[in-house]
C-alpha cells in the first residue's frame, strides 16, 4: 500500500502503541480516523500529527462505535484504506484473587469489540478489492503463562480470527495481519500489583511503542502481492 493518501482507522489511539503509530502513519501521509475513551488525548494526538485526522471519541465495547468510525472515514476522506485494530486492556490475577467483573470487561474489550470492527472493516474492503485489516494480538496469543489464563484466551482467540479471515478473504485484495508484541513500555500494566511487576523487572530494555508503529507501517507498505499474517516482535532479553 502507498500510504500517503491512504485512509485508515486506528483504535485505542490515545496512548502507547495506537498513539505511536498514528503519529507514525500520519507522518507518511496518510488521513486518519483515530478513536479512544479519552476526547481531550484525541485532540492533543490530532494537534500533533503532521497530516489530515478526525478524532471520534467512543467507547471500544460500543456496537454502534464500528460502523460510526467507518462512516466518518467516508464522510470526511471518501473511502477506506485500512485499519489497525488495536484497542485493549491487560488484566491479570490469580484464580483466589481475580476479578471476575475485570476479566469479563477484558474479553468484550479485546475479541468481542475487536471482532466487531474487524468485520465491519473486511465488508467495506471485500467489495472494494483492497483493504487492509490489522490486529494487535500478543505473545500470549501463542502460550500462556500463569495468571493470564483469560488474558491469553483473548489473543489466542484473536489469532483464531484473524487466520480464519485471512484464508476466507485470500485472493479478493484484502490482506488479514496480526502483530504480536512481547513486553512493550507503554501503560497497559500500569494498574499492575508491584508483585504482578515483578517479571518485568527482569528485562531492562523492552520494546518501545514507536518500534511497533515501524513495524505496522512496514506490514502495510508491502506491495499487494505480500501478506505478512503474523509478525512478532519481543525484546532482545524476552524468551518465550
Amino acid at each position: 500500500m502507498e500510504l500517503h493518501n491512504a485512509v485508515g482507522i486506528i483504535t485505542g489511539a490515545s496512548s502507547g502503541i495506537g498513539w505511536a503509530t498514528a503519529k507514525r502513519l500520519s507522518g507518511a501521509g496518510a488521513k486518519l480516523v483515530v478513536t479512544a475513551r479519552r476526547q481531550e488525548r484525541l485532540d492533543q494526538l490530532v494537534e500533533e500529527m503532521s497530516g489530515e485526522a478526525v478524532a471520534v471519541a467512543g467507547s471500544i465495547v460500543d456496537p454502534s462505535l464500528p460502523q460510526g468510525l467507518i462512516d466518518a472515514a467516508i464522510r470526511h476522506f471518501g473511502r477506506l484504506d485500512f485499519v489497525f485494530n488495536n484497542a485493549g486492556i491487560m488484566n491479570v490475577g490469580k484464580v483466589d484473587e481475580v476479578d471476575d467483573d475485570a476479566m469479563t470487561t477484558m474479553i468484550r474489550v479485546n475479541f468481542e469489540a475487536a471482532a466487531r470492527l474487524a468485520y465491519a472493516a473486511v465488508k467495506v474492503f471485500k467489495p472494494q478489492g483492497h483493504g487492509d485489516l490489522i490486529t494487535t494480538s500478543s505473545i500470549l496469543g501463542l502460550k500462556v503463562r500463569p495468571g493470564a489464563a483469560v488474558y491469553s484466551g483473548t489473543k489466542f482467540a484473536i489469532e483464531a480470527m484473524s487466520e480464519a479471515l485471512r484464508l476466507e478473504l485470500a485472493g479478493t485484495g484484502v490482506r488479514v495481519m496480526v502483530i504480536e508484541p512481547g513486553y512493550t513500555a507503554t501503560d497497559l500494566q500500569s494498574h499492575w500489583k508491584p508483585e504482578q511487576k515483578l517479571s518485568l523487572k527482569a528485562t531492562k530494555q523492552p520494546v518501545q511503542a514507536a518500534d511497533i508503529a515501524r513495524a505496522v507501517q512496514f506490514m502495510l507498505e508491502q506491495p499487494n502481492y505480500v501478506v505478512i499474517p503474523r509478525m512478532l516482535m519481543l525484546p532482545m532479553e524476552q524468551t518465550l
